[in-house]
């Protein structure tokens, strides 16, 4: 339910993004009846029983695949786990890049691939690893192995991974109001306007999209920042691409904010949204 509601808060999609979706999806054959250019961004959602194929684009005449179906859109994977081990390997390349080639004998094809990775899973085979109230049934050694269908490489790779502990009756029998997906929705645009200002002229549409070079340039750190930074990066033993996604999320977080400079509560809570690295991949 919550990566199905993602799209009704991401930021409104400007022409030229609109156009692109627009010409992936008519490629593909699956361009609406009677619709000349797609205005809401694309939410995919494959079974676990996808092939890589399938998944990043292929075939006799090579076709884009749910990855690139999903560009400037969500590419949502329930039940990380139960896909092919194969199937997952290779979006790697695809989330680094926002490209993925595709090359036959008659062809080779360069389709977009720059989309939002939502996915989902269990802690174990039973379920129930982490659920203060059942006991799990898995033995260390089953743990571990189902794990291991998630590489730490691509897990790496995602910007945020946290727990979500179960929901308690409680929660659920609650009348109180929470925000609507409009009032997030006009937080999400004021900070994306922050961003095309930022990277005006630059054909950067998001945060997501810097390289080293613009993580250098546009998520400077105070000093006290820097150490807060430091002190995590060698307590949770992160890697480097670990270190530039808490960035690039910490500049996000600050947009949000509508804050200029990232200050210490945004390194803060970037960091937070890291559990799994300290966690279960963290010897690999």
């Amino acid at each position: 339910m919550m990566a199905r509601r993602l799209p009704t808060i991401l930021p409104d999609l400007s022409f030229e993004e609109a156009l692109e979706i627009t010409k992936i999806h008519s490629i593909a054959g699956l361009l609406p009846p009677q619709t000349s250019l797609i205005t809401t961004r694309p939410f995919r959602s494959p079974h676990h029983t996808v092939s890589a194929i399938s998944l990043v684009g292929g075939g006799r005449i090579p076709k884009p695949g749910e990855i690139s179906l999903a560009h400037y859109g969500v590419l949502f994977l329930d039940e990380l786990t139960e896909f092919q081990k194969d199937a997952l390997e290779v979006m790697r390349q695809p989330l680094e890049d926002g490209v993925v080639t595709v090359s036959r004998v008659n062809a080779s094809l360069t389709y977009p691939s720059r989309f939002m990775l939502i996915s989902s899973m269990n802690p174990c085979k039973c379920g129930f690893l982490l659920d203060p109230s059942k006991n799990c049934t898995c033995t260390p050694s089953q743990v571990q192995q189902y794990l291991s269908k998630v590489s730490g490489p691509l897990l790496d790779r995602v910007d945020i991974h946290i727990e979500v502990a179960p929901v308690k009756y409680r929660e659920l029998d609650n009348d109180s109001t929470s925000e609507t997906s409009a009032t997030i929705r006009k937080r999400v645009n004021r900070a994306r306007e922050i961003q095309l200002e930022r990277y005006k002229g630059m054909n950067i549409f998001f945060n997501s999209q810097l390289q080293s070079s613009g993580i250098t340039k546009f998520c400077k750190l105070g000093e006290e920042e820097r150490e807060l930074l430091k002190g995590a990066f060698e307590r949770l033993g992160l890697s480097a691409r670990a270190h530039g996604r808490i960035l690039k999320v910490a500049r996000t977080i600050a947009d949000l904010d509508e804050s200029e400079i990232i200050k210490v509560p945004h390194i803060a809570e970037a960091i937070q949204y890291r559990s799994l690295d300290r966690k279960f991949w963290r010897e690999e």
